[in-house]
C-alpha cells in the first residue's frame, strides 16, 4: 500500500442526484477544509440533497462533525428545504454522531444499504491552508456543534475559547 492510497479522502459524485460523497479513511480538521468548501459550492449551485457514505470511515473528529452540523443548519436555512443523509454508520461513528446531537439534525440511515457509491470517482482535493485560516475552520465547525445542540458548548468551550484568541490575534 502506497502512502497515497492510504491517505484519507473524499470521493464525489456531484452530479447524481443526491449529490454522493464517500468517505475513505480518517474524516479529521486535517482535511475537512475541502470538503466545507466542496459543499458549499453544491449548496451556492442550488443542489440541496446530499448522501454521504461512512461504510469506509475509519473514525471522525469534532472539526469534521462541525463541517456536517453547518451544512446541516445551512439547509435548514435555505428557502427550499434539502437534506444531509449519513449511511452505513459504524456503531462508533453512529454513537459520536447521537452525542453531538447531529441526529437531530441529519437523517441516519440505519438500513446499511440503498446506498451506490460507487460513482463517486471524483477525489476532493483542497489547496494548502495557513494556521490562520485552519483556526478559522475549527472554530466556526465547532460554533456549529454548540447552534445545533447547546449542550456541546460545555464539551468544546475550551477549543472554542482556545481558537477564538487565536482568530482574533490574526
Amino acid at each position: 500500500m502506497t502512502s497515497e492510497s492510504a491517505k484519507p479522502v473524499y470521493l464525489v459524485d456531484a452530479y447524481s442526484d443526491p449529490v454522493a460523497v464517500r468517505i475513505e479513511g480518517r474524516a479529521s480538521f486535517l482535511n475537512s477544509a475541502g470538503l466545507r468548501d466542496f459543499l458549499s459550492q453544491m449548496l451556492k449551485s442550488g443542489k440541496t440533497r446530499f448522501v454521504m457514505d461512512f461504510l469506509r470511515c475509519t473514525s471522525m473528529d469534532s472539526t469534521f462533525l462541525g463541517v456536517l452540523a453547518g451544512v446541516a443548519l445551512e439547509l435548514r436555512r435555505a428557502p427550499q428545504k434539502g437534506s444531509l443523509v449519513l449511511t452505513r454508520l459504524s456503531s462508533r461513528n453512529l454513537e459520536l454522531i447521537h452525542n453531538l446531537g447531529l441526529h437531530r439534525l441529519v437523517t441516519v440511515d440505519s438500513s446499511q444499504g440503498g446506498v451506490n457509491s460507487d460513482a463517486c470517482d471524483t477525489p476532493l482535493t483542497s489547496s494548502e491552508r495557513g494556521e490562520l485560516e485552519n483556526a478559522h475552520l475549527v472554530l466556526e465547525a465547532h460554533e456549529n456543534l454548540v447552534t445545533a445542540d447547546e449542550s456541546n458548548r460545555g464539551k468544546f468551550q475550551d477549543v472554542l475559547v482556545f481558537m477564538k484568541n487565536r482568530v482574533e490575534r490574526g
